[in-house]
């Protein structure tokens, strides 16, 4: 099986995580990659073991993140509204974005359990909260891969 995981997220690193401190460090958000997939690290830890059981030849792919897509805008600006900050941005929005399609792996195995509007609030309090990081930057805004 080929497993292609899309934009984990814990309290201390993911995309939100990288949005949520430029906005709160008064930093621009860069606009490059103007959108993408998250899951919470619990749902994509539970559907990598559960997908054990679809192992096949040849592979069978399942990509792993949530159905929602969000944009790096949209993101910013919730996360803005909720520390009370202007929402800064750089760069223009590009036409690339790293998506998937996870309705193979819904079908087997239903939805995440954490939803991407719980992860912004659960992030956004974290934040607020001075939660530590892993300061490991996602280099989202990244489109050709070289980081």
């Amino acid at each position: 099986m080929l497993f292609r995981l899309n934009y984990a997220v814990d309290l201390r690193y993911g995309v939100l995580v990288d949005i949520a401190r430029k906005v709160h460090g008064g930093e621009p958000v860069e606009l490059t990659v103007p959108a993408f997939n998250v899951i919470w690290q619990r749902d994509a830890n539970s559907q990598a073991l559960r997908s054990l059981e679809y192992c096949d030849a040849p592979p069978r792919i399942l990509n792993v993140s949530g159905p929602e897509i969000l944009t790096v805008r949209a993101t910013a600006e919730f996360f803005a509204a909720r520390f009370h900050r202007p929402s800064r941005f750089s760069g223009a929005e590009g036409k690339l974005a790293l998506l998937s399609d996870t309705s193979e792996i819904r079908a087997l195995m239903g939805p995440p359990s954490v939803s991407a509007d719980a992860l912004l609030e659960m992030v956004a309090a974290w934040i607020e909260e001075g939660g530590e990081a892993l300061n490991k930057p996602t280099h989202f805004e990244m489109a050709d891969g070289k980081f």
